[in-house]
């Protein structure tokens, strides 16, 4: 059955019992109506969470004891400033109302696989496989930063697992850590060969307006020096736990694959060709 949980009674169709609950909710208030209805009926709950919730995930190699975000007061977000608080609600409703011996909170990294239309994983396989000029010239970040994609197939069957097996932990849960020039190898050896990199420095790129991670006109993934440590937490946990990765060039493939057979689909990171080619330029 399907239902929504934005509204009153969502729940009230739902009868008898449960192997496993897998949530991925921000809203506080989804959270505490799930468990009201269900925590004494479901044997096992696994929630996706966030690094998010963490005050400073830019702490390089922090694990699960770094500070937390005091919980959101309210059900609803207003908007996404609260998401880390939002999280932290939603996780200490479900510790509260499931208890810990029940419940596997996954504090996830960056997501990426096909699919990924926020284009933080996708640009640079594409960017690569089509450069914006004859020569093959493309312009990428000259920074030391960290970066942890995780296949969001691998995140869903993570969290398949962590149901089945019953596994009851707090755990970061990513991507293989890695520097951005790394990341960017695979990427270029997935896109193809024939580019050639053009590394300009992060003080260039602040002086020329390109935006870090996320947004127009930026190059995504890239973090300035003062977050370089954001996606490089620990990993030591989940891997002890089981978690399956597959290989990076594997997914970036894919996400090119699914990019190529999607054109229009309106990505939210990247440069523009025209963008790409002013800068190139500049060099």
């Amino acid at each position: 059955m399907k239902a929504d949980r934005t509204e009153p009674g969502a729940f009230n169709a739902v009868d008898g019992s449960f192997d496993a609950v897998i949530d991925v909710s921000r809203q506080p208030g989804q959270v505490r109506a799930a468990v009201e209805a269900l925590a004494d009926r479901v044997a096992h709950w696994v929630f996706v969470s966030s690094g998010s919730a963490y005050v400073d995930p830019t702490i390089i190699g922090g694990d699960e004891s770094m500070a937390l975000h005091e919980p959101l007061d309210h059900d609803v977000m207003a908007d996404m400033t609260e998401y880390g608080a939002a999280k932290v609600a939603c996780e200490r409703i479900l510790l509260d109302g499931v208890g810990s011996e029940r419940l596997h909170i996954a504090r996830v990294s960056l997501i990426g696989g096909p699919g990924d239309w926020s284009g933080r994983g996708v640009y640079w396989p594409w960017r690569f496989a089509h450069p914006s000029n004859p020569e093959g010239r493309v312009l990428v970040p000259d920074v030391a930063c960290g970066v942890q994609l995780i296949d969001v197939r691998d995140l869903a069957a993570w969290t398949v697992d962590a149901a089945e097996k019953r596994i009851a932990a707090i755990a970061n849960v990513g991507g293989e850590t890695l520097t951005l020039a790394e990341h960017l190898a695979v990427a270029q050896s997935v896109g193809g060969d024939g580019a050639v990199s053009v590394p300009v420095s992060e003080d260039w790129l602040v002086e020329h307006d390109v935006q870090p991670w996320f947004g127009s006109k930026s190059l995504p993934l890239w973090l300035p020096a003062e977050d370089a440590g954001l996606n490089t937490s620990s990993m030591a946990l989940v891997e002890l736990l089981g978690l399956r990765r597959r290989p990076l060039a594997e997914t970036l493939a894919d996400t090119l694959a699914w990019r190529e057979a999607n054109p229009d689909v309106e990505l939210k990171a990247g440069l523009t060709d025209a963008e790409e080619l002013a800068l190139l330029a500049e060099t």
